[in-house]
């Protein structure tokens, strides 16, 4: 009987090991780059110092230091004051030597606003890539683009692992004014605290609504309604909204245009209608009454931005009126008790 058991156990751990083995093969794309995000992480995550060495470095930059008191005390407020999820992140700081570290890549079709997506355990389908290598990034944006997709590379001033990892500050992050540092931590804290599986526009909309109102109740906190660091803040999120509400504008536009393009219209003339559509947005921008800007346009001065651009303006700004309208109504404007409210709706993952 023990030599049939063991002939019995023997057998099921070799089935065992060729389903994995089949599972590898068939998921390879997907196992390597799990692999290889895993390790870039886990090298920043390795080679990241506790903060406490930064500040007893008499070399450190002391308006360094002042950056690295204010995120401490950013997530100390965003924990007690605004209930999101204490996970131990930015308590260390990874030096990025000035250069970037992580690469997303970002892809929409041509003649429609809709993302090209990638499907991951766990967190579902997420419509962009990540990459630590810039090379890798590259060679992806130039694959979609053969395939006939809009694609935009961008870098990412933060992100969050949801926990899996402890999230180090970022050296770049450094320098950022306090009102943008102080959205960005709590951005990235409110993914740790709600995420919701397969609704990656509701989870960074909800994030962006988190971050913005966030950081202007942490600044009235710690410097006053009547400071400069919370007037430069709000200055600088009224031009971002006015920006943000013109971008969610062309999008719609687009949105039309597309609408409009048959099966007789040939692909040149779709490009030159895009095209047009897309520039008349843009040269639009000078429209604006920007306290910080007088011409926006030019920042596309030498390419014009693609349904992939747009597209992300949906995915992190879309819904904002949609959280501010419910904030307020059910929660008069207490932000704890809504984020309370929301991690109790959708449970994390």
């Amino acid at each position: 009987m023990q030599i049939r058991a063991g002939k019995i156990i023997k057998r099921t751990l070799l089935v065992i090991a060729g389903i994995i083995a089949a599972l590898v093969i068939f998921y390879w794309d997907l196992v390597s780059y799990g692999v290889r995000q895993g390790y870039g992480q886990l090298n920043i995550v390795w080679n990241a110092r506790p903060v406490e060495e930064f500040m007893a470095d008499p070399s450190f930059p002391d308006s360094l230091k002042g950056r690295l008191k204010l995120i401490d005390e950013v997530r100390k407020y965003a924990i007690d004051s605004l209930g999101l999820k204490d996970t131990k992140n930015y308590k260390t700081l990874y030096d990025q030597k000035g250069k970037e570290i992580m690469w997303v890549v970002l892809a929409a079709e041509p003649f429609r606003l809709q993302p090209k997506e990638w499907k991951f355990p766990v967190i579902g389908s997420v419509p962009y890539k990540g990459f630590f290598n810039q090379q890798r990034a590259f060679d992806l944006k130039k694959e979609l683009e053969t395939e006939g997709y809009d694609v935009v590379v961008r870098n990412p001033g933060g992100w969050s692992t949801l926990g899996w990892f402890t999230d180090p500050i970022l050296s770049k992050m450094l320098n950022r004014s306090e009102g943008d540092l102080a959205n960005l931590i709590i951005h990235e804290m409110s993914h740790a605290t709600i995420f919701v599986k397969d609704s990656i526009d509701f989870n960074e909309n909800l994030a962006t609504f988190i971050g913005d109102r966030g950081a202007e109740k942490f600044l009235i906190y710690k410097y006053g309604r009547e400071s400069k660091e919370y007037i430069t803040y709000m200055d600088e999120d009224k031009d971002y909204l006015k920006y943000v509400d013109h971008m969610l504008r062309g999008a719609t536009l687009l949105d039309s245009l597309y609408k409009t393009f048959g099966d007789q219209e040939s692909i040149a003339i779709k490009k030159q209608r895009k095209e047009d559509t897309i520039r008349s947005i843009i040269n639009s921008l000078d429209t604006l009454s920007l306290a910080l800007t007088q011409h926006p346009s030019q920042r596309f001065k030498e390419k014009l931005p693609n349904n992939a651009y747009f597209m992300n303006f949906r995915q992190y700004q879309s819904k904002q009126n949609i959280f501010g309208e419910e904030w307020n109504a059910r929660f008069q404007g207490n932000l704890r008790a809504y984020i309370h409210y929301l991690s109790e709706k959708y449970p994390f993952l």
